[in-house]
């Protein structure tokens, strides 16, 4: 029974049982002062009128008659006390409404005749002092029959709070049972599990969470395989020309003459694969917010101008035409000065993999309103604004382009926009003016700099 009531089901039935029993015994006592203030409004307004009556026949000279409303007045638990000449015929009465009916005044009041709480109406008749009074206890008992009653509609409640809380317990807990038997199937590896968007609104709105966490872990998992996929096509390209020039020279195939560029071929590679596994190191570790930073106070000006020192001489003779746009003023933020290098060599390393000779790879800073700005621009391919959407996203675009034009392994735009926005700052993708790619790294002005400076 214990357990019973841990459940949603027995929680519920014990609510509504108690709120049925609370709401009978509060009904109950709201009903017991009204049910006897009618009852004594009604023998009130009853006592009145046969008071009248009474008046009428004790005035006819009949005795019979006078003798039978005497009868019927008192089988109903009437009194009558006759006044004559300011004396009442028999003693009980407050001496202030034998005074009040003596002098000609109606009397209808409450008050206690013999001991007991009564009601009492006098009429005065015509003559000299003279007239009638009636008196009725006041109803008891009304009080003691309600609260006797009570307990048929505690039971009645009960029974009736027992069944209602079973019937609402069931159709609260048939969502929460279907979230949680569609949360055991995911966890079990069932992406394609989904709930049906019945009952009230709430239930609607689990449904939809629940269904909303298929799909994303079902495109997260799509995109994880696409991912993986992609990270061992390119991890398994350089093992290949590794092994197979190891290979070679295991065999003696290579001559002396070629072991030369046979090393630096496996040497190329093996660089590759370096970096490769690098990326995917830092990536782990950025998802994992225990990547070490190393924040100082940085130009993004100079920082710029040696990274374009650095790529003029990859880009040169028969590569893309670098230009370098700068300010004559330096541009002070507060970052991690080889986090953002290794984030513009990895957007340069992309544009050099697709910009053709001769077309401009633009590297420039200049200062926004609010944050440092270093733009790479190129004048290759582009992307469409489909792309634009994804271009941050692991192996998107790598998966998209694969075999059309020369591409990375995906990881290079995924890397440089968490790194980026570890050190607060945002990166974006456009169209560039020169015909390629755009890509946009704001780095916000530290306070105590944005404060002071002034901008060109």
């Amino acid at each position: 029974m214990r357990d019973f009531f841990r459940t949603l089901t027995g929680r519920v039935v014990l609510v509504t049982a108690a709120t049925a029993v609370v709401a009978v015994i509060v009904t109950a006592l709201v009903a017991v002062p009204v049910a006897t203030r009618s009852v004594n409004q009604r023998i009130r307004a009853e006592l009145v009128e046969q008071s009248k009556i009474a008046v009428e026949l004790l005035t006819t000279e009949k005795q019979a008659a006078r003798e039978r409303i005497a009868t019927d007045l008192r089988d109903e638990h009437v009194e009558i006390y006759l006044v004559r000449r300011g004396v009442v015929d028999r003693p009980g009465l407050p001496a202030r409404v034998v005074n009040q009916v003596a002098a000609g005044l109606k009397v209808d009041t409450r008050s206690l005749v013999d001991g007991r709480p009564s009601f009492i109406v006098g009429q005065p008749l015509s003559g000299q002092r003279s007239g009638v009074i009636l008196t009725r206890p006041v109803a008891i008992g009304t009080t003691a029959k309600v609260l006797g009653s009570i307990w048929i509609a505690i039971l009645a409640g009960l029974a009736g709070g027992i069944l209602a809380g079973a019937l609402l317990a069931r159709f609260i807990a048939r969502p929460i049972r279907l979230a949680a038997s569609a949360a055991a199937r995911l966890s079990a590896g069932d992406r394609s599990v989904r709930i049906s968007r019945r009952g009230p609104a709430e239930a609607a709105d689990l449904a939809d969470a629940i269904n909303q966490l298929a799909g994303a872990l079902q495109i997260s998992e799509g995109r994880e395989r696409d991912f993986l996929l992609s990270v061992s096509h390119e991890l398994r390209t350089p093992l290949a020309t590794i092994r197979g020039y190891a290979e070679a020279l295991a065999d003696g195939v290579v001559a002396e003459d070629g072991a030369e560029k046979a090393g630096a071929t496996m040497l190329a590679e093996s660089e590759r694969l370096d970096r490769l596994i690098s990326d995917l190191l830092v990536l782990s570790r950025l998802e994992a917010a225990d990547l070490p930073l190393d924040v100082v106070a940085v130009d993004v000006v100079d920082l710029v101008r040696s990274a374009g020192d650095a790529w003029a001489a990859r880009c040169a003779p028969d590569g893309p035409l670098l230009r370098v746009q700068l300010p004559t003023q330096p541009i002070m933020v507060t970052t991690d000065p080889g986090r953002i290098r290794q984030v513009i060599d990895g957007l340069c390393e992309n544009a050099l993999r697709v910009v053709p000779a001769g077309a401009p790879l633009v590297l420039a800073a200049h200062a926004g309103p609010d944050a440092a700005v270093i733009e790479v621009r190129d004048g290759g391919p582009g992307f469409t604004d489909d792309d634009l959407k994804v271009a941050f996203d692991r192996g998107a675009l790598n998966r998209k382009y694969r075999g059309i034009r020369k591409v990375g392994s995906g990881l290079g735009l995924a890397l440089a926009a968490r790194l980026v926005a570890r050190l607060g700052g945002r990166i974006s993708a456009g169209h560039a003016p020169e015909g390629g790619a755009k890509f946009v790294v704001e780095l916000p002005y530290p306070e105590r700099t944005y404060a002071s400076r002034t901008l060109p």
